[in-house]
């Protein structure tokens, strides 16, 4: 136990460390290739560049990805389905028509860093979330049955995608904007959307710390886990909420990444096996980490011009997810 711990905290060391490596190498990484960070120092314009650009787009994308791993750890230890995701119960088709209405209603646009836009899109999407989530919930009947789980979150994701569809047919603004949103991309984060984020992330890693001992107690069964004296159904509503709090939060400022919240929890567990308060925490910096290295190359293989880092991280993990299956069943089939 104590070695296992052990490990878990030199993991947590590597991720802050690696985290700001990168974070320093995002900073230099522009639109002509890699910069010298201190060079910019004499530059007022490239220090402006920098510091308005460049660090809050590197730490929104570290923060948007961290949000996104912690509620993919919450997600696959709440219901007990190793591939479950943050976006597995609607959530993320949730979010988007949230955000696809509020720009509709309020002709706002992601591109703007207001405080109350930024903060009106989180709550947009937070709503959102909640609603797909309910909804999954109530069709499914609980958590008990995987299989009518998936189909019923399915079945909300789909019928949500296709009000957010009707919704951006009306206007083509909106249809622009919900581009961008739904192939996700960290190029318009701003400060104001990093303290957002942190805030949630903060908020989001309180509760899912508190909350750990829940999924420990799940991972033994549920009958044990009420043999244990847990209030199951209060604090599964409260993993809920962490799960979309934490998804709707990513979703606003970032669109909808994919693979990130399911690869990160796999990856951690890959390294060191621990329980679940720990494994939230180095899922939260595995997540960012992955974003912001996906988000790096986003900027760098093509540039001057960048992908969109959803589609990167949907290849890229996408790719991780085939070659982990297919290791697995060659042990199976040895």
């Amino acid at each position: 136990m104590k070695t296992q711990r052990s490990r878990a905290r030199v993991l947590g060391v590597v991720l802050l460390g690696l985290s700001a490596a990168l974070v320093l190498l995002g900073a230099g990484i522009g639109s002509t290739g890699f910069e010298s960070v201190f060079a910019a120092q004499h530059d007022p314009v490239a220090l402006q560049i920098v510091w308005d650009i460049r660090l809050p787009r590197t730490l929104g994308a570290w923060l948007a990805g961290a949000l996104l791993g912690l509620a993919g750890a919450v997600a696959q230890g709440l219901f007990r389905n190793p591939l479950a995701d943050p976006y597995l119960l609607g959530s993320a088709s949730g979010a988007s028509m949230g955000v696809a209405i509020a720009l509709a209603l309020f002709g706002t646009s992601p591109a703007s860093t207001q405080w109350v836009v930024r903060l009106g899109l989180t709550g947009a999407a937070f709503i959102g979330a909640v609603v797909a989530v309910l909804l999954t919930l109530l069709l499914a009947r609980g958590v008990q049955q995987t299989l009518r789980l998936l189909l019923a979150g399915v079945i909300v994701g789909v019928v949500l995608g296709a009000v957010k569809d009707l919704i951006t047919l009306s206007s083509v603004d909106v249809m622009q904007a919900i581009v961008g949103f739904m192939l996700g991309s960290t190029a318009l984060v701003g400060w104001s959307a990093c303290a957002v984020m942190a805030a949630v992330a903060t908020v989001c890693l309180l509760l899912g710390w508190a909350l750990a001992p829940v999924l420990d107690g799940l991972a033994l069964g549920e009958s044990t886990a009420q043999s244990l004296g847990l209030p199951l159904g209060a604090m599964r509503a409260a993993l809920v909420a962490v799960l979309a709090l934490a998804t709707g939060a990513a979703v606003a400022q970032t669109g909808l990444i994919a693979f990130v919240g399911l690869a990160a929890p796999h990856l951690v567990r890959s390294v060191v096996k621990t329980t679940h308060a720990w494994l939230i925490l180095l899922s939260a910096g595995m997540g960012g980490l992955l974003l912001m290295a996906a988000d790096l190359g986003a900027r760098w293989l093509i540039a001057p011009q960048e992908l969109p880092v959803g589609v990167l991280t949907a290849v890229l993990g996408g790719s991780y997810l085939l070659w982990l299956m297919h290791r697995r069943s060659g042990r199976v089939s040895v």
